[in-house]
């Protein structure tokens, strides 16, 4: 077998970013870039945001910080100091693309925007993520999870119809802004790859998460009216309006089943009437309903809740795994609802190698992380170090701009790193 390459394996990143797009310099750490994480002396800010190994606040214990920033070395640097400055410049020397979270015009007033740094090295990529963008009445406004899943309008569609809108209580948001910016971000450097230029990538965060809205707003285009709450509920099938249930409980926990039209769903709904006459739980109107005549279209409120009602008394009474086989045996549409315990012990997700088990020294323990989702015939890609401590790597990273131990001392009691 030939060996696998990583695909950024010659390639230098300097990532300033915040929580909102720790992302973005994960994934090309994944692809074998060399991404150096830059916190402010001390440590950065978003190594307090909860939660923590055995919930004690501790920065170098953020579980969220070792999510998000493996495959980075790390190191510290106050760039609003002039020596902090004469750092960077030299380190960007090194360096193919540049990450920042910074507000717009920050770096311009330092001297270190993109028009200044391009002039040191035309071939640098700058990735900025920001709330709203470089540019638009919005561009100077602050913003966070929150405010992202609010004004993406993405919040508009989650939660219960008679309730205010929600979000999810973990920053989803952050997630699909750093997968946008490393999509940006690749996509600069394959230019750079072709034409040998290099570009500025300027991300909103706010038209990332819009994304997250799928087909809402091709509902509103085509229908002419806006997507409401449905809670667990799903709505749109159906001219009449009505809601179809898509998750019930069961004896262990939860199940996911849709009553679908088209062949699939006419032979689900068949199978499943089966099931239930076989431990006599299936009412006669369901045992003498012609499937081949349902039309999930037309359906009204009142028949789907005479379909549902039978249901849900039913899925208590069997197993998840219970439910999943029958559903794989029968060709039926059904999945089981899994937990984060589930997962892990998933066997197809460890046939396919998921999980990467990673030894922390200094916690004194082992944490299961998620390898890389997608397999490459060609390319390595994973877990290749855990996230950086405070400053771990300054004196591996500033000897390579010719910096001495006695240097990283001399900066680190002047407070510049």
């Amino acid at each position: 077998m030939k060996e696998k390459i990583k695909l950024l394996k010659d390639c230098r990143v300097l990532d300033f970013t915040n929580e909102t797009a720790f992302l973005c310099g994960k994934i090309l750490g994944d692809l074998g870039a060399d991404v150096i994480k830059v916190e402010k002396p001390g440590g950065d800010e978003s190594r307090n945001l909860g939660s923590f190994y055995k919930d004690i606040p501790d920065p170098e214990k953020n579980l969220y910080w070792l999510s998000y920033n493996h495959n980075k070395r790390g190191i510290t640097l106050d760039i609003e100091t002039e020596t902090g400055k004469d750092i960077l410049l030299k380190l960007v020397e090194k360096t193919d693309i540049f990450l920042e979270t910074f507000p717009p015009g920050h770096l311009k007033r330092l001297g270190l925007d993109y028009t200044s740094l391009s002039k040191l090295d035309p071939k640098l990529i700058m990735t900025s993520v920001t709330p709203f963008g470089q540019s638009g009445p919005y561009k100077d406004y602050r913003g966070s999870d929150l405010v992202f899943t609010a004004m993406s309008g993405f919040m508009s569609v989650l939660g219960d119809p008679d309730k205010p809108p929600v979000r999810p209580t973990l920053p989803q948001s952050y997630m699909w802004i750093g997968m946008h910016a490393a999509e940006g971000t690749l996509m600069a450097y394959y230019h750079r790859g072709m034409t040998g230029e290099g570009q500025h990538v300027d991300v909103s965060a706010q038209a990332g998460v819009t994304w997250a809205l799928s087909i809402a707003p091709s509902f509103f285009d085509l229908n002419r009216e806006l997507p409401t709450r449905a809670g667990s509920f799903i709505t749109g099938r159906s001219i009449t309006g009505a809601k179809l249930r898509a998750v019930y409980p069961c004896k262990d926990g939860y199940l996911s089943y849709i009553i679908y039209g088209g062949p699939a769903g006419i032979r689900t709904n068949k199978r499943l009437v089966e099931w239930m006459d076989s431990k006599s739980m299936a009412p006669d109107y369901l045992k003498n309903k012609d499937w081949n005549k349902f039309d999930i279209a037309t359906v009204t409120q009142e028949e789907v809740d005479q379909l549902e009602e039978p249901y849900a008394n039913f899925f208590r009474t069997v197993t998840k795994e219970e439910f999943f086989q029958y559903v794989l045996e029968h060709d039926m549409l059904g999945y089981p609802v899994a937990t984060a315990k589930e997962l892990l012990e998933d066997e197809q997700l460890k046939a396919r190698g998921l999980w990467h088990e990673v030894k922390h020294e200094e916690l004194g323990t082992t944490i299961t992380y998620p390898d890389f989702s997608t397999k490459f015939s060609s390319i390595a890609c994973g877990f290749w170090r855990r996230a950086p401590l405070i400053g771990e790597h300054n004196e591996e990273v500033y000897g390579e701009i010719g910096l001495n131990k006695s240097d990283v001392l001399s900066l680190k009691k002047a407070n510049v790193i």
